[in-house]
């Protein structure tokens, strides 16, 4: 038996058409789901659900015809220990825009049953055409006419009243294409929202109450990767980066293992076991505090797999706090990006409010580019050759590369070491036209 206390879900989750995604619901503290009836279904589709679990097995005669063969469960992250651990998460294939809405995880005993709505939003990849086609065709002949989409996702919890949220960039208010507000077991309100972009911008979000200070993310969205018409991808790069070689600040770490610049969470018992925190996180040092740095990290290959949870950027804090119920954000010092709890389809900064960026595929080794003097942090999948984000802050004394391999992975998190004298087509680089 189960109580309502137990039951657990998760914020709205964002998935981009075409992928496959999770849709986070578990019992808390952790207890088996393996007896009891898992119903998941949407808006008055109780009796032709998406999944249908009941008996030890599960049954299909009634299930809503569209969701056939697309639906399973599914894990909320890495360290699940799934269905035995009361893990019921939804898993749904060949995302559809018809499948953007409410989901209802509904479980049942004999003693008792509870339930929680999680939304679904699903984004697509547009096209222009027509007369913006041909506008777009006048300012840059050399690149096709194809217009992508980048889509960021902001959250922000914890408040009372209800507080407002406001997406701008540096010119004007943006129009967010979802708003969404939320009760939180608290009692307080939490706001989700997400907007689309369709050129390179710097955007900010932020929340707060009337005639209150706000708190206010800001970060840059942009496309450096664009199909053409025949198929092949034309690569805008400009300022070619020469990379450093960042050395680690070892501490004698109990929850870390460093051999050769790989870091990896030792095997030890942790107090949250299914909880990236500070404890495995590790600092570096540039041979220089001023200036510009660029520095590569992988995270995984195709033979050992790829890391599914990890944080990689900068910090301020010379000494990282142990105490595991430590929040690290860019408003004490940390700026970084992760990969995001509970979704496998997106990344997140490491900001107030949450900023998160759903991607295509997971970035094997991403590149970090620093520019102390002028407040901005990059990131970049090296091997798309691509910018996947970047934050915007003002650095005051010293900062330090910040790296945490996370937990349970069985791949390593690697610095990379390049020679002095590099190899330029190594170089990573950033935007311009450079098919002419």
């Amino acid at each position: 038996p189960f109580t309502s206390s137990s039951f657990n879900h998760s914020t709205p989750v964002l998935v981009q058409r075409g992928h496959a995604t999770t849709l986070p619901c578990w019992l808390e503290p952790s207890q088996s789901a393996e007896g009891v009836e898992v119903r998941w279904y949407r808006t008055d589709g109780f009796h032709s659900p998406v999944m249908l679990y009941r008996g030890k097995k599960f049954e299909n005669s009634s299930q809503e015809a569209s969701y056939a063969g697309r639906v399973s469960f599914g894990l909320m992250d890495t360290a699940s220990g799934g269905l035995a651990a009361g893990d019921v998460s939804l898993k749904l294939v060949d995302v559809t825009l018809k499948d953007e809405g409410d989901y209802t995880c509904y479980v049942s005993s004999d003693q008792n049953h509870e339930s929680q709505i999680i939304h679904l939003d699903v984004t697509r990849e547009y096209h222009e055409s027509g007369e913006n086609m041909e506008k777009q065709r006048m300012v840059k002949k050399n690149v096709s006419p194809y217009l992508h989409i980048r889509c960021s996702f902001c959250e922000s919890g914890g408040w009372y009243p209800q507080p407002n949220l406001l997406w701008s960039d540096q010119k004007q208010v943006l129009t967010h294409k979802s708003l969404k507000y939320s009760n939180e077991s608290s009692g307080l309100r939490s706001v989700h929202s997400w907007l689309l972009v369709s050129s390179p911008s710097v955007v900010s979000c932020s929340v707060g109450l009337s005639g209150e200070e706000t708190k206010k993310a800001s970060i840059r969205l942009d496309n450096t990767t664009q199909p053409s018409k025949q198929g092949k991808e034309k690569h805008l790069f400009f300022l070619h980066f020469s990379t450093v070689n960042v050395t680690l600040v070892e501490t004698g770490n109990q929850y870390l293992t460093i051999k050769n610049l790989m870091l990896r969470d030792a095997p030890v018992q942790s107090p949250v076991e299914h909880k990236v925190t500070c404890r495995t996180a590790i600092r570096g040092k540039l041979e220089k505090s001023s200036g510009r740095h660029y520095w590569e990290v992988s995270l995984g290959n195709g033979t050992v797999g790829f890391k599914q949870s990890w944080w990689l950027g900068v910090t301020s804090t010379t000494a990282i706090p142990q105490d595991v119920d430590f929040s690290p954000t860019a408003s004490n010092g940390y700026w970084f990006l992760s990969s995001s709890p509970g979704s496998a389809d997106s990344l997140q900064f490491s900001t107030e409010p949450k900023v998160s960026l759903p991607v295509s595929s997971k970035p094997q080794t991403v590149g970090v580019y620093l520019d102390k003097d002028s407040g901005e942090l990059s990131f970049y999948d090296v091997e798309q050759r691509s910018l996947i984000g970047s934050l915007t802050a003002t650095f005051t004394g010293e900062v330090f590369p910040f790296f945490n391999p996370g937990m349970g992975d069985k791949s390593p998190m690697k610095i990379l070491h390049h020679s002095t004298e590099q190899d330029p087509s190594n170089d990573m680089a950033k935007s311009v036209d450079t098919d002419k």
